[in-house]
């Protein structure tokens, strides 16, 4: 960044034009350090006789990384820039216009060559000027803060199911912590995420999906014990973000939906600030509408502020990530800001594996299924050998996750283990294995 600098101000300060197309491009990456993730359940290795087969009785794994080919994850060669010409012509054409008409009765080789000259001598000393600068603010963050200096704050990430709070948990940390699919309750438990910017670290909870009944009341019934944990946790956070679909709501609105966002605005908490955010704006033709639904919400005294995103494609979060910045307190972190743990990296192993399963694998069988993670290893030469369970309550279950002759959880298999080869820039040796909980009278 600092090279960036010290280029744009020379090419700025100097009387001669700029070159033809020497175009860099400085894309914003938001630097965020990820700590852990508790996910329960995550670490269920003890087994039970009654519940499933003894480890003499383990048959062989369904799914082996070693018994597929798997695609590299480094490119064979590296990626080059690919220019057009014709816009280059136009840009040469436009920045050399007044020297291309001063110079008018020089011969064209000398011109290209007095050009070339200029080029290089002026990008030498912009990068002398830059190994002389100290360093950026960006490479600061990684240094050491003290823990009279350090902010926090812990936000919970509510809504209704399918309205995206996994897709926007995983783009404000910069990775993949929770599973996002099309399916309902994708998330059946609490994810902690968290991003870490200078002295500054927010701790994100991605919750189970909520939703109100027709007769007003939070629902008991439905995935009972998760749900319970969801609204009871609500008031745990320093600040709750309230993530509806808007375009959703604007195509076939829910009533469901609708009373659980006025039931979280209705009244003002003291102890904590809640904010109103409309996600999936990028699915919205008519933006017009969407004042149409803020207007619709804009009397629940509740919400501090309302927040237009996506939080898939990344619009509008830059502005909620700031307040979210601006809200902190003078606390200390709850989490090591530096490296993945292992206990994070088994927490996204498990939700990977999820994530593809339940891309798969429909109707209700997902979620009867038991998924646990029962071998996690590091070998000599780097790599993981991680080891995964699906446990069904019926062999029919079984027939359907495996597939014919190990093809769908061949599929799995083989996507997940490349994912998690991208997360963790590593080599993953992933084995999956279906098995049939026994009877307890059995």
């Amino acid at each position: 960044m600092k090279g960036l600098r010290a280029i744009s101000r020379v090419l700025s300060s100097s009387p001669s034009p700029p070159p033809p197309l020497f175009q860099i491009l400085s894309p914003h990456l938001a630097r965020s350090s990820l700590s852990r993730f508790f996910a329960s359940g995550t670490q269920s290795q003890s087994q039970s006789p009654a519940d499933t087969d003894s480890d003499a009785e383990r048959p062989s794994a369904d799914f082996d990384s070693s018994e597929f080919s798997l695609f590299s994850s480094t490119p064979s060669a590296p990626l080059r820039p690919i220019w057009d010409e014709a816009y280059r012509a136009k840009a040469d054409a436009a920045l050399f216009q007044k020297r291309e008409a001063s110079r008018s009765l020089i011969q064209p080789d000398v011109i290209e060559e007095d050009q070339k000259t200029e080029r290089a001598t002026r990008l030498a000393r912009a990068l002398l000027e830059a190994a002389l600068e100290p360093p950026d603010d960006a490479e600061e963050e990684n240094m050491a803060v003290k823990e009279e200096d350090q902010r926090s704050l812990s936000v919970g990430v509510i809504g209704a199911p399918n309205a995206g709070k996994s897709s926007l948990t995983n783009f404000m940390v910069g990775t993949k912590v929770a599973a996002v699919s099309r399916k309902t309750n994708t998330t059946t438990h609490e994810i902690l995420g968290v991003m870490t910017k200078g002295n500054t670290q927010i701790c994100l909870f991605d919750t189970p999906g909520l939703m109100i009944g027709h007769h007003g009341y939070p629902y008991r019934s439905d995935v009972k014990v998760r749900v319970e944990s969801a609204w009871s946790s609500i008031d745990l956070y320093d600040l709750l973000i309230v993530l509806f679909d808007v375009h959703r709501h604007l195509t076939v609105p829910d009533n469901r939906v609708i009373n659980l966002v006025k039931r979280l605005g209705q009244q003002v908490q003291s102890t904590q600030k809640r904010v109103l955010c409309m996600n999936k704006v990028d699915l919205v033709e008519d933006k017009k509408n969407l004042l149409k639904v803020a207007k619709e919400f804009e009397d629940l005294p509740g919400y501090e502020r309302y927040f237009m995103i996506s939080g898939l494609s990344g619009s509008g979060v830059k502005d909620l990530v700031q307040y979210l910045m601006d809200q902190a307190v003078n606390r200390p972190w709850d989490e090591e800001p530096t490296a993945m743990t292992e206990e994070m990296m088994k927490t996204i192993s498990l939700e990977v594996v999820r994530e593809k399963m339940l891309n798969y694998i429909h109707q209700e069988i997902p979620y009867v299924i038991e998924h646990r993670l029962m071998d996690w290893k590091e070998l000599r030469d780097g790599s993981l050998r991680i080891e995964q369970h699906f446990i069904t309550p019926k062999q029919s279950h079984r027939q359907i996750i495996v597939g014919k002759n190990g093809s769908k959880i061949g599929r799995i298999g083989i996507e997940a283990n490349e994912e998690l080869r991208s997360i963790f820039k590593k080599e993953v040796h992933l084995i999956l294995q279906v098995r049939v909980a026994r009877k307890r009278n059995a």
